[in-house]
């Protein structure tokens, strides 16, 4: 599963070369911005593309990206304890990790309660 953070702070650094589209999962955009990375364009539109990603919702993001999966397991619909177990554990992970905010923690945490 791919991470709107690590994806923002890639596309910042490493964006003029096109890590970020790599990492993305868009091998040929990464490709691209690599052998063009001497003019300096895909500098620029990694540029425009890190606020773009920096801006984009979560929901967005997974939407695009990880195949409409959010970043704790959870899709919307009714779920076995077990699996909000596990969705629970894998969002304290990601909390712990600084990857998400004490709100978005404290949001998703009560999404997956009330789903049981």
């Amino acid at each position: 599963m791919k991470s709107k953070g690590t994806a923002t702070i890639i596309c910042f650094f490493l964006g003029g070369l096109g890590v970020h589209k790599f990492y993305l999962g868009q091998t040929g955009a990464g490709i691209v911005y690599l052998l063009l990375s001497w003019t300096f364009v895909p500098s620029i539109i990694a540029f425009v593309e890190f606020f773009i990603l920096l801006l984009m919702s979560d929901e967005d993001f997974n939407r695009q990206y990880n195949n409409g999966i959010s970043g704790s397991g959870y899709s919307g619909g009714a779920i076995s304890a077990q699996d909000a177990t596990r969705a629970l554990g894998d969002l304290k992970k990601l909390f712990e990790s600084g990857v998400i905010t004490a709100e978005e923690y404290e949001e998703k945490r009560q999404k997956l309660l009330k789903s049981l």
